[in-house]
């Protein structure tokens, strides 16, 4: 079900948005997609975050949007380094906004609205370097155990 719960022009759109946010900043964005999380999305997100390597990246300044399609939940998560820069509930207002796309049925733009929100502040404390590497896939991942 998750697998087709985006259009190819969606997971396109979504790809660029994270191409076009890490242009501007060290930092590494990714999306994962998966059926369901349980009872809790930021648990489970964690848990991915982890999964995906985005723990080891360099100045510990990925963020992680994680979608759970069945459960209709999702969260956002930060690495520790952008999480230190950060006042607490800084997420929330992305957050938001997301879920209100997400309620109108338009989610690839509240993807994309994360994604371009979660770059801008990643620019804002991390802003890219001259020698900076895409250390992360920009592809959307899917289902991990």
């Amino acid at each position: 079900m998750f697998q087709h719960f985006l259009k190819k022009i969606e997971k396109e759109q979504i790809m660029n948005a994270i191409h076009d946010a890490e242009l501007r900043t060290s930092g590494e964005i990714r999306v994962h997609v998966e059926h369901c999380c349980g009872s809790d999305a930021l648990r489970r997100g964690q848990e991915v975050f982890v999964k995906l390597g985005m723990a080891n990246t360099a100045l510990h300044n990925g963020v992680l949007i994680y979608l759970a399609v069945k459960d209709h939940k999702f969260a956002i998560i930060g690495d520790e380094g952008i999480n230190n820069a950060l006042p607490a509930n800084f997420w929330d207002e992305t957050k938001n906004q997301m879920e209100q796309l997400f309620r109108a049925g338009r989610f690839a733009e509240g993807v994309c609205l994360g994604v371009e929100s979660a770059g801008r502040h990643l620019a804002q404390y991390f802003p890219r370097q001259a020698d900076d590497v895409n250390e992360l896939p920009n592809e959307i991942s899917q289902g991990i155990q």
